[in-house]
């Protein structure tokens, strides 16, 4: 895995929303911000801010940068845990907004997980993520399921990134709160019927 560059952990999430803007961000290297994005910023920036402390027993390391060359990632992690009683470690990620029905948060998380275990040689069981419109945290088990599906995830993206190609565009009712929809153009080009357009004119000049 030296020989590869390494993929970002948000790269993981991203594919996991929609391949095509994991595309458009990692290879054809666009970005936008909108007012959702924009408060993800401003939590991430005091989150990750703060020397580390120590309270009641756990070691609280903020922006923590990791990199695991084993299963090729990188990448910068919100808080870790530290149980200082049985050294065991546990990444917390702070997101925006509420729980998601999709598992791409859980696949980000386990990542996390993942690169710490290879840099510090000992498990990791499990995670957190925590809301902030909620202002819930949810408990994540590193399940092997889970794992298999993020192993999964990281091929996926590899791949992508090593093909250089973008997804074409399928529109879903997330697509309304993308940073990148006017870049992307989801309702425009899935209706895009020019390519079948020139085909059915050959078509019909054959049948001729």
């Amino acid at each position: 895995m030296q020989d590869e560059k390494l993929i970002p952990l948000s790269a993981l999430q991203h594919y996991a929303f929609c391949p095509r803007q994991c595309a458009l961000i990692h290879n054809e290297q666009l970005w936008a911000e909108n007012w959702l994005t924009a408060q993800g910023q401003v939590l991430h920036k005091r989150v990750d801010n703060g020397p580390p402390e120590t309270r009641k027993g756990t070691r609280y390391e903020r922006g923590v940068l990791v990199s695991a060359e084993t299963i090729g990632l990188t990448g910068k992690l919100d808080l870790v845990e530290i149980d200082l009683s049985t050294n065991a470690v546990k990444p917390v990620e702070y997101k925006r907004g509420k729980p998601k029905k999709d598992s791409s948060d859980r696949v980000q998380l386990c990542a996390q997980g993942l690169c710490l275990e290879e840099m510090r040689g000992q498990p990791v069981r499990s995670g957190a993520l925590w809301y902030w419109q909620t202002r819930r945290r949810d408990e994540v088990a590193f399940t092997d399921e889970l794992r298999e599906e993020t192993h999964h995830v990281i091929q996926k993206v590899r791949q992508l990134l090593i093909s250089g190609e973008t997804p074409l565009a399928v529109y879903e009712k997330k697509c309304d709160a993308c940073s990148l929809y006017d870049l992307c153009n989801p309702k425009l080009l899935s209706r895009d019927r020019s390519t079948r357009y020139v085909e059915d004119l050959f078509d019909d000049g054959e049948a001729q």
